[in-house]
C-alpha cells in the first residue's frame, strides 16, 4: 500500500496534509506503508505543477520510500518533477524536518499577525531559530535520530521558496500538538519540559 503524504500546501487555498501522521498510521496498522513526502503544488487546474526546489536543495525535496518508491519516483520524474528514493530513517528525518518547519514558522508568524512565512524568515529569524533548535532537539530525543547539520538553513531556504504563504496555528493535533504531547508526557513524568519556548508561546496565543 502506498500512502501519499502531502507536506506542501497547494496554492489557491487548497490544503494538503501537513503534520505528524505516524501515530495515525500505526493506529490503522499502516506503520510499514510506503509513503511519499510531496513538495509540489498546482496553482490551478490545467497549469503545470511547481516543484519544491530551494537554493539549498536545488535537486528538489520530494521523497519516497518503500517497496514502490522507485516506481512513484519514475512517474513523478516523467511528469517533470523531482523525487528522491530514501530508506525509512532518512525519510523519517526529512518528514520531521518538515513538521518542525510548519510548527515553528506558523507559531512565530502567529505571534506577529499578518506576517507571512517569508516575513518570519526575514524579520523574526532569531525567534524562529530558537524554536527550530528546541523542536529539533525534542524530536531527535523522542525518535532516537540525529538530524543532518544546517537544518535551520534548509528550513529558511524553504520559507523563501514559499514566502507568500500566510501563517497561522491550525490543525493543532497534527502539527504543534505532537510537540506539545511530548511536553505533557515529560511533565507528567516529573521531567523538564523539552519544549518550554514552544509551550510558552502556545499559551501566550491561548492555543492551549
Amino acid at each position: 500500500m502506498m500512502i501519499l503524504t502531502l507536506f506542501l500546501r497547494p496554492l489557491q487555498g487548497l490544503d494538503g496534509t501537513n503534520g505528524m501522521l505516524e501515530p495515525w498510521f500505526e493506529s490503522k496498522g499502516l506503520g510499514d506503508a510506503d509513503q511519499v513526502l510531496a513538495y509540489f503544488a498546482v496553482s490551478k487546474l490545467g497549469e503545470p505543477p511547481v516543484d519544491g526546489k530551494t537554493d539549498t536543495n536545488p535537486e528538489g525535496l520530494t521523497a519516497s520510500y518503500g517497496k514502490w518508491a522507485s516506481v512513484v519516483a519514475e512517474r513523478l520524474q516523467a511528469g517533470g518533477l523531482t523525487c528522491k528514493v530514501l530508506n525509512k530513517e532518512a525519510f523519517q528525518k526529512q518528514m520531521l524536518e518538515k513538521l518542525i518547519w510548519i510548527s515553528a514558522f506558523m507559531l512565530v508568524g502567529a505571534r506577529h499577525p499578518g506576517t507571512t512565512v517569508g516575513g518570519v524568515e526575514k524579520e523574526y529569524r532569531s525567534e524562529v531559530s530558537s524554536l527550530i533548535a528546541e523542536l529539533a532537539s525534542a524530536a531527535a530525543a523522542e525518535k532516537g535520530l540525529v538530524f543532518e547539520e544546517a537544518m535551520e538553513d534548509r528550513l529558511c531556504a524553504y520559507s523563501r521558496a514559499v514566502a507568500h504563504f500566510p501563517t497561522a496555528v491550525k490543525e493543532f493535533k497534527w502539527r504543534n500538538g505532537w510537540f506539545y504531547s511530548l511536553s505533557e508526557k515529560a511533565i507528567a513524568a516529573g521531567k523538564p519540559d523539552p519544549c518550554p519556548l514552544h509551550t510558552a508561546w502556545l499559551k501566550e496565543l491561548k492555543v492551549v
